[in-house]
């Protein structure tokens, strides 16, 4: 996959919404793994979602389960981040990423990164 390029954070106070976007460059988005990772400063990077393909599969970090959606649209190569319910544990640059490879249960091995895009959520 060409560079990826994150779009859409920024400072929300808790409770609110984002919806973050990584815009793909080059040929056949569609065949890539596609999903989300952040990264708090002095922490790990986390997984966050990751979807299929075809936009057929998702999984989900448990803390962000039922509050985070992940969604892609081929057509645009572009794979969306939908944050809800956001809280300051949410706080984090926020990473998109993409593996040539179907194994979407299996949440590391990605290859291509983007710069990143900065959440702040409030309290």
């Amino acid at each position: 996959q060409g560079q990826l390029a994150e779009s859409g954070g920024g400072l929300v106070q808790a409770g609110g919404s984002l919806r973050l976007s990584c815009a793909a460059s080059g040929r056949s988005f569609s065949l890539y793994t596609m999903a989300w990772f952040r990264q708090d400063p002095g922490k790990e990077r986390e997984f966050v979602a990751t979807i299929s393909r075809t936009g057929g599969n998702t999984d989900y970090a448990d803390s962000v389960k039922g509050r985070f959606t992940i969604s892609r649209d081929n057509a645009k190569n572009t794979v969306y981040l939908q944050m809800n319910s956001l809280k300051p544990e949410d706080t984090a640059v926020y990473y998109c990423a993409a593996k040539y490879s179907p194994t979407w249960t299996i949440r590391d091995g990605y290859t291509s990164w983007g710069q990143g895009t900065q959440v702040t959520v409030s309290s």
